[in-house]
């Protein structure tokens, strides 16, 4: 399924660039929602008949903010435009990003960069990939020298959701070289799977992070909750992490 998946993803993508320009921007939160579904739509109305032609029996969703468990059997969970906040204000961190969930675990992922034709790829079993070149997670032991970083799921989470990510950003950044704080969480993800960061932690699991959780999975790294108890897509949180630092981070958050 992975060829036909990734392919539809890169038109999915190519699609995306026609709308995309560097000097969009949005005078207002009514402009900036509707630019939003526009472009989820765009994505959404090409990705959805193709996905469901490659596996019929998987069902689709694309509730980029969706959480919680799913019925058994197979489920196509799209993030039509992660970071579309940043696709619509003319900024270049954003992606599309497809897993196929089977059971509540994610067995195949693909997050596609159109901006600069980077297609992460991963199959249960077989390993990470970036452009067909196989990925390893960093090899990072102390988090003196590590790149970390968090997010937010989604926007108007409220107080206490602000409390916690700024608190633990407030411990991490104690302990880390650099912190970051940014969206989309996918990009972040396929950059530990990349070793291009080393620790990535979340306190607003969504179903859509399945795609970067198996990316990082598959390049080597470890994934728990903030407990150390193995991720699950129900996890409320969890870390991402190189394996020499997924302790010492653990312990920190």
């Amino acid at each position: 399924m992975l060829a036909p998946t990734t392919a539809a993803v890169r038109r999915a993508g190519a699609r995306l660039l026609k709308r995309f320009s560097t000097e969009s921007r949005t005078s207002d939160l009514a402009g900036l929602v509707a630019a939003i579904q526009a472009n989820d739509a765009a994505v959404a109305d090409l990705l959805r008949p193709e996905l469901e032609a490659i596996r019929p029996e998987a069902r689709w969703l694309d509730d980029e903010h969706g959480s919680g468990p799913l019925d058994s059997g197979e489920w196509w969970l799209v993030d039509p435009v992660g970071g579309n906040m940043n696709a619509v204000q003319g900024m270049t961190d954003w992606n599309i990003g497809v897993s196929l969930v089977r059971d509540g675990r994610p067995v195949l992922a693909v997050v596609y960069f159109p901006l600069f034709d980077e297609m992460f790829t991963a199959v249960e079993g077989e390993g990470a990939f970036l452009n067909g070149v196989r990925l390893r997670v960093s090899d990072k032991t102390s988090l003196d020298g590590a790149l970390a970083g968090t997010g937010q799921a989604q926007p108007g989470q409220g107080p206490e959701m602000a409390d916690r990510v700024g608190a633990s950003y407030s411990a991490m950044a104690k302990h880390a070289l650099y912190v970051r704080i940014s969206v989309p969480v996918t990009h972040q993800l396929a950059q530990v799977a990349a070793g291009r960061m080393d620790v990535h932690w979340q306190h607003d699991n969504v179903r859509a992070h399945a795609s970067g959780v198996l990316l990082v999975q598959e390049a080597g790294g470890v994934v728990t909750d903030l407990d150390g108890k193995p991720w699950e897509l129900t996890s409320r949180e969890y870390l991402a992490a190189a394996p020499g630092v997924h302790a010492a981070a653990l312990a920190v958050l």
